[in-house]
């Protein structure tokens, strides 16, 4: 596989997997009155759903991860050799949200595997070790979009530099991009949804820009 169409395929899995995220929480994983719910009741209604939890996790953070490797490479290639230390800089961190990623997938899945033979025999243990993890998953990326953020500003960045992408996608990844690194800040945990939703945008862009038939007609737009 070359690697316009790795990165066309990856980009595409990623905006995807965020479409299929937002709609499977929304549709079967926000219930109604869930907001008056007790610890027991709201645990008690993600093991009844375990499959698609376990599902959900592996598509939106282990598998889109996966595909996050190819996407980073994909764009190291494409962008022109140099020294820069924003491109060197950018490749690591795609590394790095990736890792963070396919770990918090990970965790969820064991996690919740293990809070389900627990909840029987031990039902506050279990409590526990589920807020446990989610504590462990929002501290890897599911409540900070700073790494995630941080990677496409810069790649936005650079990409202005470098001319490799039409201006104008350019600059909706810095607004995608700030929107992540926001989420940094107290309180505005909230910025993540926006980061969310651009990114949808942004990735399905970003692959139609690879599956371009040449790299002049991304350039330069």
């Amino acid at each position: 596989m070359n690697t316009k169409k790795a990165g066309g395929l990856s980009a595409l899995y990623a905006g995807c997997a965020y479409i299929f995220g937002f709609a499977v929480l929304l549709l079967f994983l926000s219930p109604e009155h869930a907001e008056g719910w007790s610890r027991e009741q709201h645990l008690a209604f993600l093991l009844d759903n375990n499959t698609l939890v376990h599902i959900w996790n592996s598509v939106i953070y282990t598998v889109f991860g996966i595909a996050l490797i190819f996407l980073t490479l994909a764009l190291d290639a494409r962008i022109a050799p140099t020294q820069s230390i924003f491109k060197s800089t950018a490749k690591i961190l795609g590394f790095i949200w990736a890792g963070l990623l396919i770990a918090s997938g990970m965790i969820a899945n064991v996690g919740m595997g293990k809070v389900a033979t627990l909840v029987t025999s031990e039902p506050d243990m279990a409590i526990q070790l589920w807020q446990t993890l989610g504590v462990i998953q929002d501290g890897l990326g599911g409540g900070v979009e700073v790494i995630g953020g941080l990677w496409v500003f810069m790649l936005s960045i650079i990409a202005l530099k470098t001319g490799i992408f039409p201006k104008i996608f350019n600059w909706f990844g810095l607004i995608v991009g700030t929107a992540g690194l926001i989420t940094i800040l107290p309180g505005l945990g909230q910025f993540g949804a926006i980061f969310g939703l651009g990114q949808i945008v942004w990735f399905l862009w970003l692959s139609g820009l690879f599956f371009k038939e040449s790299p002049e007609a991304i350039g330069n737009g």
